[in-house]
């Protein structure tokens, strides 16, 4: 009585047992595969946001030291022509600017990941129909 996907099964010979048997069988391979796939696809999606955290903490840290001793530098220098707070104010002014910019690409990044799985979600909406025998 099996046999491949999408083919008709001859069933007039099988017992009511034996086609609840098929169907339930059918139903938990199903229900298997979904939550596979289900899985897969939040698995990647995990990845994608791990890989852009990582690279954002790795850039802030990185940007962090440049920062550091290129603030101390401009600071120094523009003290040599302001006063020293002016330097310093103009400094913190210009890591404000930096720092906004920042944030709002680290934030873009952020935004694409989508926790959502597609697929999955396709899939299952045409298990009702291919439970009443219709092809999508």
């Amino acid at each position: 009585m099996t046999q491949g996907p999408g083919e008709p099964v001859d069933v007039a010979d099988a017992s009511v047992g034996e086609l609840m048997s098929n169907v339930m069988k059918d139903l938990s391979t199903l229900v298997r595969q979904e939550v596979e796939l289900a899985k897969a696809e939040v698995k990647a999606e995990a990845g994608k946001a791990a890989k852009g955290a990582g690279m954002l903490g790795g850039a802030g840290f990185a940007g962090y030291m440049v920062a550091l001793f290129l603030s101390i530098a401009l600071w120094q220098g523009l003290a040599n022509v302001l006063d020293s707070g002016w330097a310093a104010l103009i400094v913190a002014v210009l890591w404000a600017i930096a720092g906004a910019v920042l944030y709002a690409t680290g934030r873009r990044e952020v935004r694409r990941i989508n926790p959502k799985p597609e697929r999955t979600v396709e899939t299952l909406q045409q298990v009702p129909d291919a439970l009443k025998g219709e092809r999508p």
